[in-house]
């Protein structure tokens, strides 16, 4: 491990990063079943909006307080107060990652949703097996801007191919859990699931300026998984590999 952080390059970087999130195409109203009253529910909004805790003050607070809050809890403070295991994170301690492209994000996401989330709960299966022609899945995808010197991982990919094995994690989670302990803002390194790059953050400070970029539908069918950006309009397509059933 100690040659591989011997003369690791920084990456200066000072640009917008894509993170793909589990969210929903249409809000819905959390109040519409405790009255058929709109005034009710505006009501009940406003009381939300007085006793709700938030992370900090707008100018405005009346107009901008919920849309901040919601995109900065969405988009930067989530993978900070709620911790699991990844690629470089053994579930210990917190990590924001992000994409170069709204495209490399999909590729990382379709394979977690598929072959973790839908197959640990055996939802895969009923889709392969032909029980269901198909399951959906909606997420939201939001800019945030990244300013911070990160250490370069791209730099060891051709020595290291463990940095972006498909299904191993052992390697890359030693990685991260030195540059967690020695306060390191964070990494740029390959995607292991397709050309692009992703970026670990380990210190929220150096993200801001949140802002939504758009919403996705993923479908799941025997074929693999159709990603919509426009609802009923296919946009990419992830094909079904044989012998990915484990890959997770």
């Amino acid at each position: 491990m100690e040659a591989f952080f011997a003369g690791l390059p920084l990456a200066d970087v000072h640009q917008d990063l894509a993170r793909n999130i589990k969210s929903i195409r249409v809000s819905q109203n959390l109040f519409d079943d405790l009255s058929d009253d709109p005034a009710d529910w505006e009501i009940a909004q406003q009381h939300e909006l007085a006793t709700k805790p938030h992370t900090y003050e707008s100018p405005t607070t009346i107009i901008d307080r919920p849309f901040e809050e919601a995109d900065w809890l969405n988009a930067i403070e989530f993978p900070f107060r709620n911790w699991a295991s990844s690629r470089f994170c053994d579930g210990s301690f917190g990590i924001w990652h992000g994409s170069d492209t709204v495209e490399t994000t999909v590729y990382e996401t379709v394979h977690h949703w598929r072959y973790s989330f839908l197959a640990d709960a055996g939802f895969d299966d009923l889709v392969t097996r032909g029980t269901r022609d198909s399951i959906t899945g909606e997420r939201k995808v939001y800019w945030v801007r990244c300013d911070a010197a990160l250490l370069d991982l791209r730099a060891r990919a051709a020595e290291y191919p463990d940095l972006v094995h498909p299904t191993s994690y052992h390697f890359t989670q030693q990685i991260g859990a030195r540059l967690h302990r020695e306060s390191h803002p964070g990494f740029v390194t390959p995607s292991a699931r397709c050309e692009g790059e992703n970026y670990g953050v380990l210190n929220r400070n150096v993200l801001s300026a949140p802002r939504a970029c758009c919403s996705l539908t993923y479908r799941l069918t025997r074929e693999g998984v159709a990603v919509e950006r426009e609802p009923g309009q296919t946009w990419m397509v992830l094909p079904s590999q044989p012998g990915t059933d484990d890959q997770r």
